[in-house]
């Protein structure tokens, strides 16, 4: 790898000399492979694997798995995710201690959102944008896949959450950046460094702070990450949430054998910087604020909620003219419907939980939202088709569905959208289907075959088999 000039000459001025050659030494090797557990789906521990210190259910990897050809990976078991970044971790379980309305600013893909749904508190909701419309679809079926409902995904640029104001106990921003951290993982992001793309990234992520910070309440935790080395979109920002957005800035406490460097700049505000010559990872940068106790700029969350026209007796929504309610079977599909918010919108039925329905109310008259809670089914004629994302939902009743586990070939097959034939002695009607007892969807099977369920987009498009398959268990 041939790094900048002027990358060279600014991050050993940063650096120092010593630490900057090891560092350069680092990123000529491989990128360490690495996945996160979920413990809603998976109680196994991967073959070959080494604990990640600052992650309970994060491992590296000895080689690289053949991810694509794993069904457990489709079914949401583990996510593949760069060991640093979950880090994030420990700023949660050192500050939520109780359930927290939580948004992941810059969420796709989903790794820090997939994470931070199985460490908050439970009875938390998790907000988690995207506001490429690409990068925001891929980060709905990552969340969808792990399977927690107290999750809304949506579509939008920062300055889009004005209207909600301080409704957040939590805000993530790891804010796009000037992606030095990913150079040995992205040859691109080598090619498209420069001195210039370094002075956009800092000025807009000052913006993206600027438009969400009214959205925090007072007390409320920022932490702020990106994946790049220099001081400017670092160091020099977090000092400038607090002087300018007045903000404590708050230390994490960290193993010493975790090797983690702190500030480079000569301040003594504590920040946590991950060098892949020190540290088994990539490029992470991490700080923890904490907004102003007495900051209530943009705190009267309560005055869009009385804006809001709501009317809680109402049953269902209006379709083609007439009411949509329900159904109370397929309410039964999911284990305690009582603490839901049941909507049926164009014969789609979703559960959300009911905790949070004023949340939901306000989320959905401002923000373009592509998925909430669980979709339960859609409503079809007299027909009621189970969603794939309550096959993927941990909150599924268990017994509401007959299953039936897959061999692998025809796993790979069902998840290439292809029709598979089950066992004579499975019943006819809606199949949950499995592979070593993990859901990867329903079948609707009619005897001579089962017609396929899987979304179409998410599909494996590949139509060959690798000749050496390595799994991840």
């Amino acid at each position: 790898m041939n790094l900048p000039s002027d990358f060279v000459t600014r991050t050993r001025s940063l650096m120092g000399e010593e630490q900057f050659e090891k560092l350069a030494e680092a990123l000529q090797h491989d990128t360490p492979v690495s996945i996160r557990l979920n413990r809603n789906k998976c109680r196994s521990v991967p073959a070959e694997s080494t604990s990640i210190p600052w992650c309970e259910t994060g491992y590296y990897l000895s080689t690289r798995p053949t991810f694509t050809f794993d069904p457990l990976f489709h079914a949401g078991s583990y996510y593949v995710q760069e060991a640093s970044s979950m880090f994030v971790e420990q700023a949660l379980r050192q500050y939520v201690h109780e359930p927290v309305v939580m948004l992941d600013l810059c969420a796709a893909p989903g790794g820090k959102s997939t994470l931070a749904r199985s460490v908050l508190p439970e009875g938390s909701m998790l907000v988690a944008n995207e506001v490429m419309r690409n990068r925001s679809q891929v980060l709905a079926e990552n969340l969808i896949k792990w399977g927690d409902e107290g999750v809304v995904v949506t579509n939008n640029d920062p300055a889009d959450f004005a209207p909600l104001q301080a409704v957040f106990d939590v805000i993530l921003t790891d804010v796009p950046c000037s992606g030095e951290g990913m150079f040995r993982k992205d040859p691109v992001a080598v090619d498209e460094w420069s001195v210039e793309n370094v002075d956009i990234c800092w000025q807009r992520q000052r913006r993206i702070l600027t438009d969400i910070w009214p959205c925090l309440k007072p007390g409320g935790f920022l932490i702020y990450s990106t994946c790049t080395y220099n001081r400017e979109e670092n160091e020099d920002n977090v000092s400038w949430i607090a002087r300018e957005l007045g903000a404590e800035i708050l230390p994490v406490a960290v193993g010493e054998e975790w090797n983690i460097t702190g500030n480079l700049t000569g301040g003594e505000f504590p920040v946590y910087r991950f060098l892949p010559h020190r540290t088994v990872g990539e490029g992470l940068f991490l700080a923890v604020l904490r907004k102003n106790e007495d900051d209530t700029l943009g705190s009267s969350s309560d005055s869009m909620g009385k804006r809001l026209k709501k009317d809680k007796k109402k049953k269902g929504q209006k379709a083609g003219g007439q009411t949509v309610v329900c159904p109370k079977d397929v309410k039964a599909w999911v284990n305690r419907p009582e603490d839901y918010l049941w909507t049926v919108d164009n014969n789609i039925v979703t559960a959300f939980p009911v905790a949070y329905q004023d949340l939901y109310e306000m989320i959905k008259s401002t923000l373009k939202v592509l998925h909430a809670g669980v979709t339960v089914a859609e409503l079809k004629g007299k027909d009621c088709i189970p969603d794939h994302s309550l096959a993927m939902s941990t909150r599924r009743c268990e017994d509401c569905f007959p299953v039936a586990n897959l061999t692998y070939e025809q796993a790979i097959a069902y998840l290439r959208k292809e029709a598979v034939v089950l066992d004579a002695g499975v019943p006819r009607g809606y199949v949950l289907v499995a592979y070593q007892d993990v859901p990867l969807g329903f079948v609707k099977n009619i005897g001579n075959r089962a017609n396929n369920l899987y979304p179409q987009e998410w599909r494996i498009r590949s139509g060959y088999l690798p000749e050496n398959l390595k799994m991840v268990f």
